[in-house]
């Protein structure tokens, strides 16, 4: 069922609505604009705050009754800063949804007082977030057990610019959406064929011009390096550019990885949660699901979302280790380990890029475990030379709610992926991995800048995040959205 959002004033919203969600800040007092609600509450806010039922903690939560001529429930969502960030608003509205959605509640109102309109479209897009679900292979439950779904929600603001921000709330929603479901698909569903339909119905709805390129034409643009993942897989392999000509200049260009399944290819992965190896096209999805939200947004700028899409299988003609392969660049590369598939793919999408002569690259992918042991699942790895450009990629996932962290590329972890009978090899061992992965790509990504995302670790949870179920986060849409954004003006 579609999720719809409109906004409406306060006063008259708040009255109608079946559940009525408010963000509060950790202050212990009630916000002035709240106190003629609290009036009709019978002063229920107030004696709460008091009393200390509610603290305004993180993620805390309070569920009241509402009065006989107002909202039936009230929902109180503490956002954890006496001066919370924009993106503690989102936080609040996800778990606001998730909560009415578990309630069966088929509508609800979103309350942010005090945050403007960074607030009002950060909360909109966590609106989107919690109230997202993908069920589309479930049976549906017996109809004595149904609950109404969660179908709209309200936010409660004023003016113009509040309906403005709603609106681009929408659009980044719309795009996380987008992400997460594809990458909820199963990978004999979410096909590469499937993510290029995915491609063209986008460029179709937005006017993009979107081409997409199979194993002949990989083979006539020499992706050997792309190809020799592909090996082992009779689905053809699909590299599939989107281009939004929003403005004139040079390209920002986004580059995603796409692996729909990754066996590891001969050098096997464990069976134990190979499951979750669909998950792998996550930066793939990103790609598609930032487009999606920079049409909506009609952004003024000349963006390319480059993908590269196919499954890592083993089989008699998959690559073996050892074997060498040559990239699009000339490069040859020593396959030490058929499992450091993604970065493979990468060096030829982001040859493939200079042919665009971008103002600027920024490729995500769930490259490597390493990342992960790094940084855990909260942070996203963010590497390249250019420090200021690293500095603005970190800036743009902090104000999306997407935190990274910036690792080294010295020349010296180089030394760890030289190869003894090519050009060199794809892996360097246990030590450093997600640098020298990142070194690995820094050898394909030459002529332009260049920022690469190792989002292995954020793209996706297999533990419930109070806020988000476990699966898909929709990372890195808004990091790629809100580089763009950054750049307009």
């Amino acid at each position: 069922m579609p999720f719809s959002i409109s906004v409406r004033p306060a006063v008259d919203g708040a009255r109608e609505a079946p559940l009525l969600a408010i963000a509060l800040p950790k202050s212990g007092d009630l916000p002035a604009e709240l106190s003629s609600l609290d009036d009709t509450l019978g002063g229920a806010l107030r004696r709460a705050l008091a009393a200390g039922d509610f603290r305004g903690q993180r993620d805390e939560t309070l569920h009241l009754a509402g009065p006989a001529d107002g909202p039936r429930r009230v929902l109180l969502v503490g956002m954890g800063e006496a001066e919370p960030a924009p993106t503690a608003f989102k936080r609040a509205a996800a778990l606001a949804a998730r909560s009415a959605a578990r309630w069966g509640v088929p509508s609800l109102a979103f309350l942010a007082p005090g945050g403007g309109k960074e607030a009002i479209e950060q909360s909109v897009a966590g609106l989107h977030a919690g109230a997202w679900k993908y069920d589309d292979l479930k049976s549906p439950p017996p109809e004595a057990e149904r609950r109404p779904e969660l179908a709209s929600a309200v936010m409660l603001a004023d003016g113009v610019e509040a309906r403005a921000a709603v609106e681009r709330g929408i659009a980044i929603g719309e795009g996380h959406s987008l992400a997460r479901r594809l990458a909820m698909m199963p990978g004999n569903l979410c096909t590469p064929q499937f993510l290029a339909e995915t491609a063209r119905d986008i460029g179709e709805r937005h006017g993009m011009t979107v081409t997409v390129l199979g194993r002949e034409e990989l083979e006539r643009e020499r992706m050997g390096s792309f190809l020799s993942v592909a090996q082992g897989t009779s689905q053809d392999p699909q590299l599939v550019t989107l281009e939004y000509r929003g403005g004139q200049g040079k390209p920002i260009v986004l580059v995603g990885k796409g692996l729909c399944f990754d066996s590891g290819g001969i050098s096997i992965k464990p069976a134990e949660n190979m499951e979750y190896m669909k998950f792998d096209m996550c930066g793939a999805a990103g790609v598609l699901g930032a487009m999606e939200a920079i049409a909506r947004l009609e952004l003024p700028l000349h963006v390319v979302g480059i993908i590269g899409a196919t499954t890592n299988m083993p089989s008699g003609t998959a690559v073996k280790p050892g074997d060498v392969v040559r990239s699009r660049n000339g490069k040859t590369i020593e396959v030490i380990n058929t499992d450091a598939e993604g970065r493979l793919v990468l060096a030829d999408l982001l040859d493939y890029a200079r042919t665009f002569e971008p103002a600027v690259v920024v490729d995500a992918a769930t490259l490597t475990g390493a990342c992960v042991i790094a940084l855990g699942n909260t942070t996203t790895g963010v590497f390249g030379p250019d420090e200021a450009l690293v500095a603005e990629v970190v800036a743009a996932g902090k104000r999306a709610g997407e935190p990274g962290w910036p690792l080294p590329v010295w020349q010296d972890y180089f030394e760890l992926i030289k190869s003894d009978v090519a050009d060199i090899k794809n892996t360097g061992g246990r030590a450093a991995g997600s640098i020298t992965a990142a070194m690995f790509l820094k050898e394909f990504a030459t002529d332009y800048p260049w920022v690469h995302l190792d989002i292995a670790g954020t793209a996706y949870s297999t533990t419930d995040l109070v806020a988000l179920p476990k699966g898909p986060t929709g990372v890195p849409v808004g990091t790629f959205v809100e580089f763009v954004r950054g750049r307009v003006g």
